[in-house]
């Protein structure tokens, strides 16, 4: 949300420091490359210099539509049409705002928060999601599909505390920040600083900042779990792979039709390479075989930006969650109340 919630606190200082000491990099060799190669920006050790604010905000879905159920790319005249398209919904949903909500429902977001993509990625592409062939999403293992049944069926009842509700409504996780970043609602922003020992990957969506060594160093041991996983990083020529695992088993997530259910199986490998000196081209394979019956891999376009960065400082604002306690523990007291016999 760009110019958006009550609790954003200005520009974020998380990476300031290690910007500053990212244009004292050391002087590498340079060596023979084609000329389009040797066109890309470059930092002073020779890599492709990917530093900057990026947004992924993007109108193509991360599943194909049905209605292009066989199709892999859009043409020109159908690229246009579903940007009309796009923008129409979007319109029709501002439209919505000042109609009555249905009675019950207490509403969420107006539409002026979010921050729906207005273009698609750069090849037209009818998804994201490049792989499997038919972009769409693998289908979940029995044991999975099980274990997704189950969280959807607590979300329906009453929260008996935060670790009842989603990663993302607890403020743990951002549902777009990932690994992968998944352009999605709002706050798509990520920030990249680089040095010739790391590089830093810093999204704007519960302002998470991975810290990812170049030196090759071992992952962390196989009993340490947490929430955005250890990240490792090489350079593959001119493309920045990083590698994240030891994710924890509480990845729940739901958006856009993905249902995201992971566990310490999980394996995300992210590929970064330039485009061009505006834009980054961002591949992710995503790989867990207690979860999914194949991997499954994206690619979108990250989009050079002139926007600054915004903490999001979600715990300071989680209104949502404190209304949903206090509204189980309203709705147990009704119940308990209608059970009591009339005096």
């Amino acid at each position: 949300m760009r110019w958006r919630s009550v609790g954003r606190l200005g520009s974020v200082c998380v990476v300031a420091t290690l910007m500053a000491s990212a244009g004292a990099r050391l002087d590498g060799q340079s060596t023979s490359r084609p000329a389009a190669a040797k066109a890309l920006p470059r930092t002073p050790d020779g890599h492709p210099d990917l530093q900057g604010v990026f947004d992924y905000a993007t109108a193509t879905p991360l599943q194909r539509p049905a209605a292009y159920a066989n199709q892999s790319h859009f043409t020109e005249a159908e690229a246009a049409d579903f940007k009309r398209t796009v923008a129409a919904n979007r319109a029709r949903a501002e439209a919505s705002d000042s109609a009555p909500l249905p009675a019950g429902q207490v509403g969420g977001y107006n539409q002026f928060w979010y921050e729906f993509g207005t273009t698609i990625v750069p090849d037209r592409r009818t998804s994201l999601i490049t792989y499997p062939e038919n972009g769409l999403l693998p289908p979940l293992t029995a044991d999975a599909q099980k274990r997704a049944d189950l969280h959807r069926a607590n979300l329906r009842r009453f929260a008996e505390g935060p670790e009842d509700r989603d990663a993302s409504e607890r403020c743990l996780l951002g549902y777009n920040s990932g690994p992968p970043m998944v352009g999605v609602g709002y706050n798509q922003h990520v920030q990249i600083v680089q040095t010739p020992s790391y590089v830093v990957l810093h999204n704007e969506m519960v302002h998470t900042a991975r810290v990812v060594p170049l030196d090759g160093r071992p992952f962390s041991p196989d009993g340490m779990h947490t929430w955005s996983g250890t990240s490792r990083g090489h350079w593959d020529g001119d493309t920045l792979v990083v590698e994240t695992r030891n994710f924890n088993d509480q990845q729940w997530n739901q958006f856009s039709g993905w249902n995201w259910a992971s566990d310490e199986k999980l394996r995300v490998v992210e590929r970064f390479s330039l485009g061009d000196a505006n834009t980054v081209r961002y591949e992710a394979t995503v790989d867990d075989p207690t979860v999914w019956t194949s991997p499954w891999t994206m690619v979108a376009a990250l989009r050079r930006t002139d926007d600054m960065m915004f903490e999001y400082a979600c715990h300071e604002g989680n209104h949502g969650m404190e209304g949903i306690l206090r509204g189980a523990r309203a709705e147990e007291r009704r119940s308990l109340e209608g059970a009591r016999p009339a005096k």
